[in-house]
């Protein structure tokens, strides 16, 4: 036991990929908890829980926020500080270092997320939803993995390493266009003094000071800054683990700041965090004739053909570009039908999407309608991707076969 610890503590990507895939059936299990609540007689406690508030501190040193808002802006800061540190640890030691290697994925990332936007604006062109063209760019990576872990076991390395690099990037560009365009009035003041808070934690890291405390203290000042600057909160746990102390090459990464954090978060972020956000945020009323209506607006059409077709159009079409101009190449045993099994399953949105949903629309009947396209797209995704790749696993099996 204590030898499998220790291998998943000096294999980060082992350690991230099954914390991922095991928690996306977690996170599905909650999203749908969450819909079984909102249409039952609970519906009326678990709105109200969630707009309960709850105040932390005293007085003028005090925080007082909706227990969505708290989920929202302080636990979902855990998560993007997990995702912080993965990609600081890609581009350090990890797939993210050599840009021949990670061409690929990362232009079919990049791909993957114009074209769902461009979709979207396309079918919300001149409506006050054309805020939310954000929504369809981003990929779930939990329920990716989780998905391509359960039905495609023999699936080649290669593959599920394009998928996870892909999210990575990703949820780098989802953080991007989330601190860019979608703050609300800036504070120069907290700004600013976020941004002090920010380069003297990179200093104490440049100086190699070892104080876990003091990085907890700064991450903390940090936050309380940027909740306050009006850029949204969770990027501050993506700063953060910019300074984390990672070192220089793979073994100083095993007895680093940065490993420690990431391997006492990771399995919090993925069966804590991400599943009380989809607790949180997955709660819609359906009703089968306004969801009949709802499905034909313009933004559930650009949600859904952003996520289902234009994640497909942009990952798959960028890729086969590239390996066609002979700019990138395949991973080893990876053929065209894998990328473009892994291209579908990019179509997964949810958390991402969800998130970036709560901060596109104040309407509360625009956001549902955002959430319900953004499952049924998830969900149209996650069935197809599934399908290929059982496709592809059944060939496979009769060709040897015979």
């Amino acid at each position: 036991m204590k030898d499998k610890i220790k291998q998943k503590r000096l294999n980060p990507f082992l350690f991230f990929f099954e914390s991922e895939s095991s928690s996306g059936l977690i996170l599905l299990f909650c999203a749908i908890t969450a819909m079984i609540i909102a249409n039952s007689g609970l519906a009326k406690s678990y709105e109200h829980i969630l707009h309960t508030y709850i105040t932390i501190g005293y007085h003028k040193f005090s925080l007082s926020m909706s227990v969505l808002h708290w989920v929202n802006d302080w636990v979902m800061t855990l998560f993007f500080l997990v995702v912080g540190m993965e990609i600081k640890r890609e581009l350090v030691i990890g797939e993210l270092k050599s840009i021949k290697k990670t061409i690929l994925p990362i232009s079919a990332a990049i791909g993957g997320m114009i074209v769902p936007a461009i979709i979207y604006a396309i079918f919300n062109y001149k409506q006050s939803t054309i805020t939310g063209w954000g929504i369809p760019m981003a990929t779930d990576i939990a329920f990716a993995l989780g998905i391509l872990s359960m039905v495609a076991k023999k699936a080649p390395k290669g593959i599920v390493l394009f998928l996870t690099v892909l999210a990575i990037v990703d949820d780098l560009g989802a953080i991007v266009v989330i601190a860019i365009f979608y703050t609300s009035k800036i504070s120069w003041v907290a700004l600013i003094l976020g941004l002090v808070i920010f380069s003297a934690l990179l200093i104490a890291n440049k100086v190699g000071v070892k104080s876990k405390t003091l990085f907890i203290i700064g991450g903390v000042l940090l936050w309380i800054s940027f909740l306050k600057s009006g850029i949204h909160a969770t990027i501050a746990g993506v700063l953060l683990a910019m300074t984390l102390p990672v070192g220089k090459n793979e073994d100083e990464f095993k007895t680093s700041m940065l490993q420690s954090f990431e391997h006492i978060l990771t399995p919090w972020s993925a069966f804590v965090v991400m599943p009380v956000f989809a607790l949180a945020n997955s709660g819609i009323t359906l009703e089968i004739k306004s969801f009949s209506k709802l499905i034909f607006e313009p933004v559930s059409l650009g949600i859904i053909f952003g996520l289902f077709i234009g994640k497909q159009l942009g990952i798959f079409g960028v890729s086969w570009v590239l390996i066609k101009l002979k700019i990138a190449k395949l991973p080893s045993k990876v053929e065209m039908k894998h990328l473009y099994g892994a291209s579908v399953l990019g179509g997964i949105g949810f958390t991402m999407s969800l998130f970036v949903s709560s901060l596109s629309f104040s309407d509360d009947t625009i956001l549902s309608t955002a959430k319900i396209s953004i499952m049924s797209g998830s969900i149209l995704a996650g069935i197809c991707g599934s399908m290929i790749f059982k496709l592809i696993e059944r060939k496979t099996k009769n060709k040897h076969v015979g």
